[in-house]
C-alpha cells in the first residue's frame, strides 16, 4: 500500500526532539508527518533538566508561539498543567567516594539553582514525552505510531521517499532524523565514525526504583555543609572510574510518584562487562560501597534493567541532502551534567524556523541548513571535553573538584547568554536576536563571545590528557585549572571559583548584587550587559510567573 500525500517534514522519532519539533512546525502551518516504531507512554533516560534546558523551552514556546511548551519550562508549570510524576531539582550534588576509605565530608560539591529565580525539574519521561507527542498531533501533525521505516531514498530536487517494513510508502520534502543510535538515516548513508572519535568511555546500566532513601538520612551525610539538601536535586555519587545518578521522582509533598531513577555509569577499561546480571553487578558495586549502599537498603528496581555497552557514538555528517539528524540520532557521550535535553533544544530552536522558512520558499538546499553541522558536531566536541576530563578528574578529588568548577562556570555562563537573548528578544519581538547568535564562532560553546571561555575546555582537557598519560600530576593539573580560573575576566572574582575551598556555590541575593556591580564596572564589554539583562529578565519572569 503507498500514501500519495506529501508533506513538507517527516519526522523519524516523536520523543522529546521529535515531539517538540513538531508541535513548532505544525503551529506554524508546516505539514508533518510524525513516525515512531513505539507507542507512548513508554519508558525513556535524559530526566534531569538544568537552566539551559528550561529556559530554552520558554524560548521556543514564545519564538514560535507555542504557549503549551511553556508549562515544561518549569517546575511549576509542569506539576500545575503537565504531571504530579515528576520531582523537582534545586541542585546538582556530587559526593566523592574512595573504596575502601570513609566518605571524607570535605570532599563534596553542589551546584544550587536560584530558589529566588525558578526551580528545575526531575522529568518522568514517560508523561512528558507523551504531552509533547499529543501539542504536536493538536497542531496538526499527522501520527503514525507502531510505524518502522526501514528504507529512505533522498534527491536534491525532490524530497524523500521514506518505505515501512510493511510496504507502505510516504513522500516529504525534508526529513528530520531523531530517533536514536539505530538511526535509519546514519546506517542507510554510513554516517557514523567508525571508531567514534569520542574520548570518553563509558557503559551504563540503569532502572527506576522504588524505596530509595534521601542519601541525607545516610551517616555518610550527616557530617556534609553543602548549602541544599542532597535529596532535593540530582544526586551523583562519583569514584574512580564512574559515577552513580540518583534522580527521585518522590521529593516534594505534591507528587504522586514513588519511583526513582537510578544508573551507574562505569569507565569499561577500568570496570569491563561480565557476564553477571545487571542487578548483580549493582549489588556487587553496592557491596564495595557501603556508604551509598545504605540509601539502597530498602530499594527493588520496578522494571528491567537496561545494560549497555560502550555508549559512545558519533557522525561523520549530521546534515546532507533533503535531511538532518538530530539529537541522539547524530551522537551520543554520556548522561553526565544532563546536556542531552539541552542539546536536543538547541537543535529544536535552529531547526525551526529554517524549516518553516522552507516549507514556505521551496529552498531545501543545504546551505539553509548548514549551521546545523557546525553547531551539533560542537555540542559533542564540548560535552565529551568536559565528561572526559571529569572521568581522568574521579581519580583524584583534587583534580575533579578543579574540573567540576569547569563545568559550573558553563552552566551558569550558558545561561546567561541565553537569557540575555531572551530578554531582547521579549522587549522586540524581533527573533534576529536569536539569528545572531549563530553568527558568533565557537558553534556548541555556552559563552562563544568570550575567548578565554572558550579556551578552559580544551586546556582543561589537554591538562586531563597530561594526567592520563602520566606527564602530570592530578594535583598540578588541579592547580593549574584553577590558576585559569582565578585569572579569567569572564566571572566575577568575589564568586572565588578559582579558590580551592569553594566546594559548593549558592547564588544568593547578596552575590547577585556583587555580580551587578562588578558587571557594570570591570566586567568586559561581551560579559556585562549580558550578565544584567539575564538578571533583569530572571527576576521580572518569577515576579510574573513564579517558580
Amino acid at each position: 500500500m503507498k500514501h500519495t500525500d506529501r508533506y513538507d517534514v517527516a519526522i523519524l522519532g516523536s520523543g522529546m526532539a521529535g515531539g517538540m519539533l513538531g508541535a513548532v512546525l505544525a503551529r506554524n502551518g508546516v505539514k508533518v508527518l510524525l513516525l515512531d516504531a513505539g507507542t507512548h507512554p513508554r519508558f525513556a533516560v535524559g530526566e534531569s533538566t538544568i537552566p539551559y534546558t528550561s529556559g530554552m523551552t520558554r524560548l521556543i514556546a514564545d519564538r514560535y508561539r507555542v504557549p503549551e511548551l511553556r508549562a515544561l519550562s518549569s517546575f511549576k508549570g509542569i506539576r500545575e498543567h503537565v504531571s504530579r510524576n515528576c520531582g523537582q531539582k534545586q541542585n546538582f550534588g556530587f559526593v566523592y567516594h574512595r573504596e575502601g576509605v570513609p566518605q571524607d565530608p570535605r570532599e563534596i560539591n553542589q551546584l544550587v539553582v536560584p530558589s529566588v529565580l525558578r526551580t528545575e525539574t526531575h522529568l518522568f519521561r514517560q508523561d512528558i514525552d507523551a504531552y509533547l507527542f499529543h501539542v504536536a498531533v493538536k497542531y496538526g501533525a499527522q501520527p503514525r505510531l507502531n510505524t518502522r521505516i526501514v528504507d529512505i531514498e533522498t534527491d536534491p530536487g525532490t524530497g524523500a521517499v521514506l518505505r515501512t517494513d510493511g510496504g507502505e510508502e510516504f513522500r516529504a520534502q525534508y526529513v528530520v532524523d531523531g530517533s536514536g543510535f539505530r538511526s535509519p538515516l546514519a546506517e542507510k548513508f554510513a554516517l557514523r565514525e567508525t571508531p567514534t572519535r569520542a574520548r570518553t568511555h563509558s557503559r551504563c546500566l540503569f532502572t527506576h526504583m522504588t524505596g530509595v532513601e534521601p542519601f541525607d538520612k545516610a551517616p555518610a551525610a550527616r557530617r556534609h555543609d553543602q548549602p541544599n539538601p542532597w535529596h532535593h536535586g540530582t544526586l551523583h555519587h562519583v569514584f574512580e572510574g564512574g559515577w552513580l545518578w540518583v534522580i527521585p521522582f518522590d521529593n516534594h509533598a505534591d507528587s504522586l510518584n514513588p519511583l526513582c531513577s537510578v544508573g551507574l555509569t562505569l569507565d569499561p577499561r577500568k570496570h569491563p562487562k561480565d557476564d553477571r546480571t545487571p542487578q548483580a553487578e549493582f549489588d556487587a558495586f553496592l557491596a564495595r560501597f557501603p556508604e551509598i549502599a545504605h540509601q539502597f537498603r530498602e530499594a527493588r528496581a520496578v522494571r528491567p534493567w537496561v545494560s549497555t555497552g560502550r555508549l559512545q557514538y558519533s557522525a561523520k555528517q549530521v546534515v546532507g541532502e533533503r535531511f538532518c539528524l538530530t539529537s541522539h540520532a547524530a551522537g551520543f557521550i554520556d548522561a553526565l551534567y544532563s546536556r542531552g535535553l539541552t542539546n536536543t533544544m538547541e537543535l529544536v530552536n535552529a531547526l525551526g524556523w529554517r524549516l518553516i522558512a522552507a516549507s514556505r520558499d521551496g529552498d531545501w538546499s543545504m546551505a539553509r541548513f548548514g549551521y546545523l553541522e557546525d553547531l551539533q558536531q560542537g555540542l559533542f566536541d564540548f560535552h565529551d571535553d568536559i565528561v572526559h576530563s571529569s572521568f581522568v578528574g574521579f581519580r583524584d578529588y583534587e583534580l575533579w573538584n578543579a574540573v567540576n568548577r569547569t563545568w559550573m562556570l558553563g552552566t551558569m555562563l550558558g545561561n546567561v547568554m541565553l537569557e540575555d537573548a531572551y530578554y531582547r528578544f521579549e522587549r522586540t519581538g524581533d527573533d534576529r536576536v536569536f539569528r545572531e547568535l549563530e553568527e558568533h564562532g565557537s558553534p556548541g560553546s555556552p559563552l562563544p563571545v568570550s575567548a578565554g571561555f572558550t579556551r578552559m575546555g580544551p586546556l582543561t582537557r589537554e591538562l586531563c590528557q597530561a594526567v592520563e598519560e602520566g606527564t602530570e600530576s592530578p594535583g598540578e593539573a588541579a592547580r593549574a585549572i584553577l590558576s585559569y580560573i582565578r585569572d579569567a575576566d569572564f566571572i566575577a572574582p568575589s564568586f572565588r571559583f578559582g579558590e580551592r575551598d569553594t566546594r559548593c556555590f549558592a547564588m544568593s541575593p547578596a552575590k547577585m548584587a556583587m555580580n551587578a556591580r562588578w558587571c557594570r564596572r570591570d566586567a568586559p564589554p561581551e560579559i556585562g550587559p549580558r550578565m544584567i539583562n539575564a538578571s533583569k529578565g530572571l527576576v521580572r519572569m518569577r515576579l510574573r510567573a513564579g517558580r
